[in-house]
């Protein structure tokens, strides 16, 4: 079957329209492509596809870069777009969902920013499953193992370990590694393996050793980013770059204005600390707010010096308390109803968003709207490049008071 693609879409595929007029998202298409295709989802409202022949390509096609991506690796998604084309493709995204799922009209939408990052060697966390002892991704479409010889996005420290390690009979694989520290940990999925061929350096961990000590210690590695050293846990949450969390840092710090001895400061959705150590370092009150016990026990010691009430719990059962300015980076299915009760009830001055889904962001847009803040700025900070994956910081203000 023949299509011709008109736009894309969040998840990183192609919009094209069946004679019949049923949408088809395509993977592996760009817009404005005549692509053969052989359909691999049918339902009656859409379907999905992946591409067999480009017969008219792009102006962005490129070749992918990694020959890993023509084998079936499913762990990039766009790597057959130029890099400029990427940046534009992820702005198209935002726009649309602020559009179709948050309902603002075009005279509402800010200029949507991108901060550009290096789009190779980047990534100091990685999760792999383990075929024949070696490190696998995942086949694209497919919970099946592909082996690879080596990662083009992964930090060096990390790429190293795919490229040398042995791996035992593990299941799965987790490797973690500090850019600016040279710590490296290996995260083994359900145990640590007794075969296994790994570097002296590379902490290892599995299931046993996850269980906290009577000190509430575990494995852990370190991170610097923004001047500020945090101690993450095997389990904990944390960016997966470090100039990302430096871009990260800027950017929020940018959107929440001047802090100071006065400001009450919020930080939701805290994990180890990256925001409150960070932007809200100077402020007169401090509060973080997280559910992990892991990532509570990181920021207890990340943010050790600092006058900072650390609450351990979900976001959606705390008491809001007033704040001057919140930060939120909540999980990967957005704040919610309740997660936008909890900030309203703050009255913030200014609430900065971080986001690491589209659509949920745009949720999270009109319900905050919806709670009388107005959408301010929006900034991509491309921490994924060669991925459909799509960052985005965000600030709102309350709304003007009616004249």
């Amino acid at each position: 079957m023949q299509l011709r693609t008109t736009a894309f879409a969040k998840g990183g595929e192609a919009i094209a329209r069946e004679s019949t007029g049923r949408v088809v998202f395509i993977a592996g298409a760009l817009p404005d492509e005549t692509v053969e295709v052989e359909l691999t989802e049918e339902r009656k409202e859409f379907a999905r596809a992946r591409v067999l022949e480009v017969i008219e390509a792009s102006p962005d096609r490129i070749a992918p870069p990694c020959p890993h991506v023509a084998e079936g690796c499913g762990g990039c998604d766009l790597q057959h777009a130029t890099p400029e084309a990427q940046l534009r493709l992820k702005q198209g995204i935002v726009l649309d969902v602020l559009r179709k799922i948050g309902r603002f009209a075009d005279e509402d939408l800010p200029e949507i920013d991108v901060v550009p990052l290096a789009a190779t060697g980047y990534r100091t966390t990685v999760r792999g499953l383990v075929l024949n002892e070696r490190f696998a991704f995942q086949r694209r479409g497919s919970n099946d193992p592909i082996g690879v010889e080596s990662c083009l996005v992964l930090h060096p420290l990390l790429d190293e370990l795919v490229r040398e390690g042995r791996f035992g009979n593990a299941h799965a694989v987790t490797l973690r590694c500090g850019a600016r520290s040279g710590e490296r940990l290996a995260f083994f999925e359900p145990r640590v393996p007794r075969r296994r061929q790994l570097p002296d350096d590379v902490v290892t961990a599995g299931s046993a050793e996850l269980r906290a000590d009577r000190k509430g210690q575990m494995p852990s590695y370190r991170e610097v980013v923004a001047g500020h050293t945090f101690r993450i846990s095997a389990t904990s949450f944390f960016q997966v770059r470090a100039g990302g969390a430096d871009a990260l840092v800027d950017t929020v710090r940018s959107m929440a204005g001047p802090i100071d001895q006065s400001t009450r400061f919020v930080d939701l959705y805290g994990g180890v600390g990256l925001f409150a150590a960070t932007v809200g370092a100077a402020a007169g009150l401090l509060t973080l707010v997280e559910q992990s016990a892991a990532a509570v026990r990181d920021a207890r010691i990340n943010l050790g010096g600092r006058d900072a009430r650390i609450i351990s719990g979900a976001v959606e059962a705390w008491t809001p308390e007033r704040a001057d300015v919140v930060v939120a980076d909540p999980a990967r299915s957005g704040l919610g109803k309740l997660g936008v009760a909890k900030i309203a009830g703050t009255r913030a001055s200014r609430v900065v968003l971080v986001s690491c889904d589209p659509a949920a962001f745009a949720r999270d847009a009109q319900l905050l709207k919806a709670k009388k803040y107005r959408l301010e700025r929006c900034t991509i900070v491309d921490l994924f490049p060669q991925t459909s994956h799509v960052e985005v910081v965000s600030s709102f203000v309350p709304d003007a008071p009616d004249d």
